[in-house]
């Protein structure tokens, strides 16, 4: 009888790169995992099972990680699509948001009639770290006035603290916790 946890399974399998994009950073490069099918599955299952009784309409994931898992949740949940780009690459209207990563600058954008009032948002990123990316996706979705948003990760990174920097009330998930 094996008693590893499927949590336990998914974060062996998250190959750690060091000094990744700079020195001192520790990148958790999720690809390793999501090569192997029954990894891969295994994440999308967990997560769509956690929201499943949440009604969203749509999943907001981030370029270009988020992506990756984004329309897969989206799919199990019945829900839409809808994607955060980087300047420039969508084709429409957008709203812009600046905003600080761990190691610079950037900015994000979503269209303009990406969602409605009536949406029940999933946003999605593949990790989090100090949380600045979602809370550019945050200040963007405050654009529509969603009924409700929920914020879901494969992977958060608990000793940077990103958590705390958003609001209370916002309920957040993540799959896999690194101390």
């Amino acid at each position: 009888m094996n008693n590893i946890t499927d949590h336990e399974i998914i974060k062996k399998a998250i190959r750690n790169i060091p000094d990744f994009p700079k020195k001192g950073i520790q990148f958790k490069d999720l690809t390793t995992a999501l090569k192997q099918p029954y990894i891969f599955s295994m994440i999308i299952d967990e997560i769509t099972a956690h929201y499943s009784d949440k009604n969203i309409t749509k999943v907001v994931a981030m370029e270009s990680r988020g992506f990756i898992t984004g329309g897969a949740i989206a799919y199990k949940l019945g829900a839409g699509f809808v994607p955060v780009r980087k300047p420039g690459k969508l084709p429409s209207s957008t709203f812009r948001q600046a905003y600080d990563l761990e190691y610079g600058q950037d900015i994000l954008e979503i269209h303009c009639d990406a969602l409605v009032p009536d949406d029940i948002v999933l946003v999605h990123d593949d990790l989090m770290a100090t949380g600045g990316t979602s809370l550019a996706v945050l200040d963007l979705i405050k654009h529509f006035n969603v009924k409700s948003i929920f914020i879901n990760f494969i992977v958060e990174l608990d000793f940077l603290n990103g958590r705390q920097r958003f609001s209370p009330g916002y309920d957040i998930y993540s799959l896999i916790k690194f101390q």
